[in-house]
């Protein structure tokens, strides 16, 4: 995972078999949810709030998929770590 130039941003790759389906998109939900401020993911031009189910299924995210997570505020940095971990950990599904 590369952190960006500002801090508040980070790159994950999705890697489970399939994909940011509702599962997944619930459990970064209920990270982001947390937040002090908005958090966003991003895929190539669009970017969702990361606390809506349906807006993070709405970026339909097979295994492979780049995404950036973003906070707006560096008081929200553990939840950036926490929902980038979700990713490394693959959801907690096998590969």
């Amino acid at each position: 995972m590369n952190m960006l130039g500002n801090n508040l941003s980070r790159q994950a790759i999705v890697k489970n078999e399939l994909g940011l389906h509702a599962r997944p998109a619930a459990m970064i939900a209920k990270v982001a949810i947390k937040a002090k401020s908005d958090v966003w993911l991003c895929r190539e031009d669009e970017q969702v709030d990361a606390s809506s189910i349906i807006d993070i299924l709405s970026l339909a995210c097979l295994k492979g998929t780049e995404v950036t997570l973003k906070i707006e505020t560096p008081d929200d940095m553990d939840i950036l770590n926490e929902i980038i971990t979700l990713f490394e950990n693959n959801f907690e599904e096998k590969r």
